[in-house]
């Protein structure tokens, strides 16, 4: 009986433990699963927590998760095929929900069986090597301050890319008298009501924690952007400007000329896919994008086949495009999918990868990434679910943001699972400041 280690026990390993209890729950022998979680609870970024810096182990804080997030896409384009928003709430529930009502689903969907008896919680892995057709993992209880070691046949790296920061460097930042910060470490927008923001980014992490600050009464909010503007239609008191050049003292000079005095910078200035525990062989270097390099399908590891990651891509799909990972990844595990030859598994990548550096919009990036997701969908039992409708919405919410940031939130999109269309949110965005779950479902 083969064993599988699965590190993560976020959205993606959670796929992972649902697609073998799939398969569990139709009378078939799964493997011996370990799931091994370095968090207290189980979730990945869902699982708020206001810690930054280290956790009272002494190990880093994995957590980016912020207190007033909402969704900033349609739950709808998130949507599990085997488990519907109708289904765990028993109603229709808006487009855009916040991080508690999200945490819930994603939860309720894996609570019902006996998932949760198959994680290692509070258990850091410190080491991976690949010898004798094996995987040696040593890991750490880290309540109990124990090492142990084991080894399994196949592993599954899912521990997401969201948690160690890039900081860059900026002149003058040694002599900055306010607060400069990660939004890795970002907690709560109420720390800068009534202050002069920079924000730093111009990806999805910077438009969001802009969009905060200026929501909950910061005096400014300045954007800085390295080569594109995001262009939006800022609200008064929100700016983007190119690209910070120095500080000096509390003033900050961008690359057009732009002054702007700072009380905190917040660096939106994106990830790193860290992987410190894995050997060098097995170790996946790659920047953020929609295909990284050496992964067949995007999921197994070109040059050995019993190593599988999941989720990590650049992401408008997310967990349904996890659960096609995680489905297929079960099934070349198990066998029912046959890995086809070395030659053949380089020119898919080498198809994919070419298509990925061809991309020049977020219409194209939605399309490549949706055509990546239905092919995976079609190599396994996953069930039924409307990409195409997922592909629609993708692009509908583009252009929402595009006509006004401030009130895409308070659309409303149809299921791609159950066809229900979302009743529009009692109370808009931009005025909600209570965003408890209580709140947000009470009509």
């Amino acid at each position: 009986m083969s064993k599988i280690a699965i590190i993560g026990a976020g959205p993606c390993g959670l796929s992972m433990l649902r697609a073998f209890e799939h398969l569990e729950n139709k009378g078939e022998k799964i493997p011996e699963i370990v799931c091994f979680e370095k968090q207290e609870d189980w979730g990945g970024l869902w699982n708020y927590n206001w810690r930054t810096g280290s956790d009272q182990y002494g190990d880093p804080v994995h957590n980016s998760m912020y207190r007033y997030l909402w969704s900033n896409g349609p739950k709808e384009c998130l949507e599990f095929a085997d488990y519907s928003f109708d289904e765990h709430f028993g109603q229709p529930i808006p487009s855009f929900p916040p991080r508690e009502v999200l945490q819930d689903y994603i939860l309720g969907r894996v609570s019902k069986g006996k998932i949760k008896n198959k994680i290692k919680l509070n258990t850091r892995v410190t080491n991976v090597t690949f010898n004798n057709e094996k995987f040696e993992i040593t890991y750490q209880d880290k309540a109990k301050d124990e090492i142990s070691k084991n080894t399994f046949d196949y592993l599954v790296v899912s521990t997401g890319h969201f948690s160690v920061p890039f900081i860059p460097e900026y002149k003058g930042m040694n002599s900055f008298p306010g607060r400069i910060m990660h939004s890795h470490d970002f907690r709560d927008a109420e720390e800068f009501r009534g202050k002069d923001v920079i924000v730093l980014g111009s990806s999805y992490s910077a438009e969001d924690v802009a969009l905060q600050c200026n929501k909950y009464g910061a005096k400014s909010v300045t954007i800085g952007y390295r080569n594109a503007p995001m262009g939006f239609k800022w609200p008064k008191g929100m700016k983007e400007v190119h690209y910070l050049d120095r500080l000096e003292g509390k003033k900050a000079i961008f690359k057009d000329g732009t002054e702007q005095d700072a009380d905190a910078i917040i660096l939106c200035t994106g990830y790193l896919h860290h992987f410190p525990f894995l050997d060098e062989s097995i170790k996946l270097k790659t920047h953020n994008r929609l295909y990284p390099p050496k992964l067949y399908k995007g999921v197994v590891w070109q040059d050995n086949h019993k190593l599988l990651y999941l989720g990590m891509q650049d992401q408008f799909h997310t967990f349904n495009m996890f659960d096609c990972q995680a489905w297929f990844a079960r099934d070349v595990i198990m066998g029912k999918i046959k890995m086809p030859s070395a030659d053949e598994i380089n020119k898919d990548i080498n198809k994919w990868v070419a298509m990925e550096e061809k991309l020049e919009n977020p219409d194209q990036m939605i399309d490549f990434q949706t055509e990546y997701t239905k092919e995976l969908h079609d190599m396994s039992d996953y069930p039924k679910i409307d990409f195409e409708l997922i592909r629609k919405h993708f692009k509908e919410w583009e252009h929402h943001k595009v006509e006004d940031i401030l009130t895409y939130r308070n659309k409303s999109f149809s299921s791609p699972v159950t066809g229900s269309v979302a009743p529009i949110h009692h109370t808009p965005w931009e005025t909600a400041m209570d965003d408890s779950m209580k709140t947000f479902l009470n009509k």
